[in-house]
């Protein structure tokens, strides 16, 4: 049965044709135009989304958390305790990762920014261990517990601040990124295939262990523990005879541990790992998260290349700055550097925040004493003088 068409509305025979016409185009166009503008007022009112790095509503101001990996005690405390006398109570936390059983209290450390701040578990950490990396992980782990910290800066007992607390605290917060040295090294062969298909080849990552997190990814870090068991299984220094053979100083200043004799045969089949440069770089390829670095570090180290001989192993680690090496020259052409090359990837790392250019390092090490008080007789970076310290140290 044929349609009968609805007859036009009387108020639309009244109009001539062509407006009859664009009447009945308005009408058409009325019901999307409708449903268009409810779906932008609905959009209007919702939240914008959160950046990686929100603060919960209630947390108020947010906290840095400095995180130390100390042998025992911490040798430049009085430099920290100026750096943290010139900040502001609230905005930072102090952890730190020492030898089982040490203590800080007052008859081990003049700063109070320290007493009581050791973890209560801790672990006998060895250079070139997986347990390096597992303190690390108990620092970050101990951090998180503190809502209010957004940023986790790992730092170790040589390490001294390039500047107040002032701008560093600007400068992490202002972060919306972790930073992370972090790059692929095809030249190197710590890859161990066995650790294979947990870390495939491809993810594999290398870089400095000093890094600064923003929380969401210091809870990956807390939370893994998958390829963190494949790095404990596959990823360790190889303690061969000619190390084992150093004289008992050096093997207890780089945290050798006496195993039983290693046949230089077994020790290329182990395939030579240091864990705290691999393992924070290799889990965020891993989790698909190196869109979300800075891949730099913010601590600045220098190695002395005249002597650096891949096939030595003592002579892998950092020069230390004494007391000549650390005037206001050094410290500001330390502090004009503003980007980092990276050769074995063909790139170079422009350094910003939050799209803003700015100084590469807020940290250097390794500093010895004299050169930790050198830079406060200069008052590098607008620190108490050292006599005004020195009275609780």
């Amino acid at each position: 049965m044929p349609v009968a068409k609805r007859p036009p509305a009387p108020w639309a025979l009244a109009l001539p044709a062509g407006r009859r016409a664009r009447a009945r185009l308005c009408l058409r166009l009325a019901a999307p135009l409708s449903f268009l503008l409810l779906v932008a007022a609905f959009l209007r009112t919702q939240p914008p989304a959160a950046p990686l790095d929100a603060l919960p509503p209630s947390a108020g101001p947010g906290k840095v958390a400095f995180l130390f990996l100390a042998r025992a005690g911490l040798p430049l405390d009085f430099l920290w305790d100026a750096f943290f006398r010139n900040g502001e109570e609230g905005r930072f936390s102090v952890y730190v990762h020492s030898a089982p059983g040490f203590v800080l209290d007052r008859t081990t450390t003049g700063s109070p920014y320290f007493y009581g701040r050791q973890l209560a578990r801790a672990v006998k950490v060895a250079w070139g261990e997986p347990t390096m990396v597992e303190a690390e992980k108990m620092l970050f782990a101990a951090a998180l517990e503190d809502p209010a910290n957004q940023r986790f800066v790992l730092l170790s007992d040589s390490c001294v601040p390039l500047y107040n607390f002032s701008y560093t605290y600007t400068y992490l917060m202002g972060s919306p990124r972790s930073i992370v040295d972090s790059f692929t090294d095809k030249t190197e062969k710590r890859y161990n295939p066995n650790m294979s298909p947990v870390i495939r080849k491809d993810k594999w990552r290398k870089g400095s262990q000093w890094v600064m997190l923003i929380r969401k990814h210091a809870e990956v870090v807390v939370g893994d523990k998958h390829v963190f068991q494949v790095f404990r299984k596959h990823c360790k220094m190889v303690v061969t005879n000619a190390l084992l053979g150093q004289k008992p100083a050096n093997a207890r200043r780089l945290g050798f541990v006496r195993r039983k004799q290693i046949s230089k045969g077994a020790a290329q089949e182990e395939h030579d790992c240091i864990p705290d440069e691999h393992y924070v770089q290799t889990l965020f390829s891993i989790k698909g998260l190196e869109d979300e670095l800075e891949r730099r570090t913010l601590t600045y180290t220098s190695w002395n290349q005249s002597t650096l001989d891949p096939k030595d192993k003592m002579t892998w680690h950092p020069t230390t700055f004494e007391y000549d090496a650390a005037s206001p020259e050094q410290i500001n052409a330390i502090k004009r550097i503003d980007h980092v090359n990276y050769e074995v990837e063909h790139r170079t790392e422009w350094c910003q925040s939050n799209g803003t250019s700015v100084p590469c390092f807020l940290f250097a090490r390794k500093f010895s004493y004299g050169a930790a008080m050198h830079l406060l007789e200069d008052g590098a970076f607008g620190l108490l003088k050292s006599a005004q310290l020195l009275v609780n140290f």
